[in-house]
C-alpha cells in the first residue's frame, strides 16, 4: 500500500506566520496600501482640458443610515473624495461625493420644518426630477418590510385632500398635504391632482407594474376652520411619521365628528353683530342716529341669515340664499330713508353687503390662478362671481321699489372714509371677530386675528387719510401686511393661514364701491354704476393679491430648516415655481 501523503507541517512555535499566501487562479493580487498619508491630488487639476474625470470619483447617494457602519466591510474612498472641497467640486462641473443637498423628510417637531414648505418643494418639480428622499430610522427598521396597503393609504390620502379642500384651502396646499402623506407611508412615486370638485391620486410603483389610481369628488363644503387646524396637526404627525394608518383614520373620524365650537342661535347674532360693526365702519360716526342705524343693520342682517338657512333646509342652491339674505338689509335701509331725519339708510345697507361679501372663495380663487392652478381659479372665481351675482339681485330688486316710491338714498352717507379713526378702528376689530366667529374660527386663535385686522385696517388708514395714497393701492398694501403677518402667525402655531387672514381682510372687502353701483344702475346712470363696480372689482383684485403676496414674501425671507443639512455645505432652501420669462 502506497503510504498516505503527509499534512501541512505544523508551524513551530514561536515562529511568525507567513505575511503572504498563494493567490486564487483568477484574481489578481491586491496591491498593499503605501505607508504615510497619501499624496494630495485632484483630478480636476491632473486631467487635460477636453478628457474625462478621475476614474475613481464614485457617488454614494445612498441614505446614511444604509451606509456601511462600523463592524462591516467599509467602501474604499478614492483619495479625490477625501482631499477635494465642495468648491473645487462645483468649479469642475461635477457633483459633489457627498450628494446634491435636498430637502429631507425627517422625523421631528412639526415646528422645526413645517410640511407645507418640505413638500411646496418636491410638488413643483416634474416626476422624472423628483429626487428620492431619506429615509428614517423607523423606515429602516426590519419591520418597514411589510407588505402596505397601497388602496387604503390612498383613500386615507383623499379623505384628508377633501376635508381641506373643502375648508377653502388653496389647490397647491391640497396636494403639498397628499403628497406628504403618500411619502410618509412610503408611497413615493405619486402624483396627486386637484380641481374645484374632483381630487385624485396616482401611484406608480415602478415602470413595469400597472399604476394604481384613486379619486373623489367634493360635493360640499363648510367653513369650520377649527376643524381645519385639526386637519393641519393631523398631517403634521403624519408626515413626522407618528401616526399609522389605523391610528390617522381614527383621528380623521374624531374630526369630522366634532361639533362646531359656536352654536347656531350665537351665529346669527354674530351675523347681526358684523353688519352692525359695519354701520360704524362705513359712517364714521358714533352720536345717537348711528345707533338705531346699528340696531336696524343688526335686525335685518339676523333675519336674512334665518331666510337663508330656510331656503339651506330646503335645499335650495347658494344663490338663492344669497338672494334671500341681502334683501332685509336693502328693505330696511328703504325704510329709513323715507324721512327727513338723517337715519343713514345706505350706511345699513352697506352694512348688510359687508355681512355676505364671499371674501374666503375671493383669496382662495386668486391664490390659485397665482400658483398655477388655473382651472381651479377659474372656477373659484365663477363661483364668487355668482354669489355677487346673488348679492346684487337681492338687492337691485329692493332698490327698484325704493327709487318707484322716491326713496331718499344717499350715496355720500356710505362714504365717510377714514373721518374717525378711533371709532372706526374699534368697528374693524369688531368687524373681524365676527368674521372669525362665522368661520368657526378656534377661541385661542380670536385675540390673533384681531390683532392681524388691527394692523391691516391702521395701515390702510394711515395710507389714505395721512398719505393721501389711492385707496386701491392702500388695500393692497395693507392686504400685504395681513397677509404676511398671517403667515407668521400660522407659522407659529404651525396650522394653516386661512384662519388669521381671510377674517382680518373685512374690514377692508369693498362693500361701499359695489353698494354705489348698484344704486347707480337702479337711478339710471349706467355709466357712472359701471366705473363704481370696475372699482370695487379693482379693490378685491387688489385685497386678494396683497394677501397672496404678503404670504410669499414671508415664506421667501424666512429661514426654515427643510431637513437635515450636509456637514460640508451651506444649507439649501429650494422653492421651484414655473419659469416663464416670454410670453409663449
Amino acid at each position: 500500500m502506497a503510504p498516505e501523503p503527509a499534512g501541512p507541517a505544523p508551524e513551530p512555535a514561536g515562529e511568525p506566520a507567513p505575511t503572504s499566501a498563494p493567490e486564487p487562479a483568477g484574481e489578481p493580487a491586491a496591491r498593499p496600501e503605501p505607508a504615510g498619508p497619501a499624496p494630495e491630488r485632484s483630478p480636476a487639476r491632473d486631467a487635460e482640458p477636453g478628457t474625462e474625470p478621475h476614474p475613481e470619483l464614485t457617488v454614494d447617494l445612498r441614505p446614511r443610515d444604509a451606509r456601511p457602519e462600523a463592524g462591516r466591510p467599509a467602501r474604499r474612498r478614492s483619495v479625490a473624495e477625501d482631499t477635494l472641497t465642495p468648491e473645487e467640486w462645483r468649479a469642475a462641473g461635477y457633483t459633489p461625493p457627498t450628494g446634491i443637498p435636498i430637502p429631507e423628510l425627517t422625523p421631528g417637531a412639526p415646528g422645526e420644518a413645517p410640511w407645507p414648505d418640505r413638500m411646496r418643494t418636491l410638488l413643483r418639480t416634474p416626476m422624472s426630477e423628483r429626487p428620492a428622499f431619506e429615509r428614517t430610522a423607523r423606515e429602516l427598521h426590519p419591520s418597514a418590510g411589510a407588505a402596505r396597503n397601497v388602496p387604503r393609504i390612498l383613500d386615507l390620502t383623499l379623505r384628508i385632500g377633501e376635508l381641506m379642500l373643502a375648508s377653502g384651502e388653496a389647490a397647491e396646499d391640497v396636494e403639498a398635504a397628499m403628497l406628504g402623506i403618500a411619502h410618509a407611508y412610503r408611497l413615493d412615486h405619486c402624483e396627486p391632482q386637484v380641481t374645484f370638485t374632483l381630487i385624485g391620486i396616482s401611484h406608480q410603483p415602478s415602470l413595469v407594474e400597472p399604476p394604481v389610481t384613486a379619486d373623489r369628488v367634493v360635493r360640499r363644503r363648510t367653513s369650520d376652520y377649527t376643524r381645519l387646524n385639526a386637519v393641519y396637526e393631523l398631517v403634521a404627525d403624519i408626515t413626522a411619521e407618528k401616526v399609522t394608518v389605523n391610528d390617522a383614520y381614527r383621528r380623521l373620524a374624531l374630526i369630522r365628528r366634532n361639533r362646531h365650537p359656536y352654536p347656531a342661535w350665537l351665529l346669527a347674532l354674530t351675523t347681526g353683530l358684523l353688519a352692525g360693526a359695519a354701520t360704524f365702519l362705513v359712517g364714521g360716526q358714533a352720536d345717537d342716529k348711528a345707533w338705531l342705524v346699528f340696531a336696524s343693520a343688526f335686525v335685518a342682517a339676523v333675519l336674512g341669515d334665518r331666510l337663508a338657512s330656510a331656503l339651506a333646509r330646503r335645499r335650495l342652491p347658494e344663490f338663492y340664499q344669497f338672494v334671500a339674505a341681502a334683501m332685509p338689509a336693502a328693505a330696511s335701509g328703504i325704510i329709513l330713508s323715507f324721512n327727513d331725519w338723517g337715519l343713514r339708510g345706505s350706511v345699513v345697507i352697506t352694512g348688510g353687503l359687508f355681512a355676505l361679501l364671499p371674501g374666503r372663495a375671493l383669496v382662495a380663487a386668486v391664490q390659485d390662478g397665482l400658483t398655477g392652478f388655473y382651472i381651479t381659479a377659474a372656477a373659484r372665481l365663477l363661483e364668487v362671481i355668482y354669489l355677487v351675482a346673488g348679492i346684487v339681485i337681492g338687492v337691485m330688486v329692493i332698490l327698484y321699489l325704493g327709487v318707484g316710491f322716491e326713496a331718499k338714498l344717499r350715496p355720500d352717507e356710505s362714504l365717510a372714509g377714514v373721518s374717525s379713526p378711533p371709532i372706526q378702528m374699534v368697528a374693524a376689530m369688531l368687524l373681524t371677530l365676527a368674521f372669525a366667529m362665522l368661520l368657526q374660527t378656534d377661541r385661542r386663535t380670536l385675540a390673533l386675528v384681531t390683532a392681524n385686522s388691527g394692523i391691516g385696517w391702521a395701515s390702510y388708514g394711515a395710507l389714505v387719510y395721512n398719505a393721501g395714497v389711492n385707496q386701491i393701492a392702500a388695500t393692497g398694501v395693507a392686504a400685504g401686511l395681513v397677509g404676511l403677518f398671517g403667515q407668521l402667525m400660522a407659522r407659529y402655531r404651525n396650522g394653516s393661514a386661512l384662519p388669521y387672514v381671510t377674517a382680518a381682510i373685512g374690514p377692508l372687502m369693498p362693500g361701499s364701491a359695489l353698494y354705489l353701483g348698484m344704486l347707480a344702475f337702479a337711478q339710471g346712470h349706467s355709466s357712472t354704476g359701471l366705473v363704481s363696480v370696475f372699482r370695487a372689482a379693482a379693490i378685491a383684485m387688489a385685497l386678494a393679491v396683497g394677501v397672496n403676496l404678503g404670504g410669499e414674501i414671508a415664506r421667501l425671507f424666512l429661514k426654515l430648516p427643510v431637513g437635515a443639512e450636509l456637514p460640508s455645505l451651506p444649507p439649501v432652501v429650494p422653492r421651484r415655481a414655473a419659469k416663464r420669462t416670454r410670453g409663449f
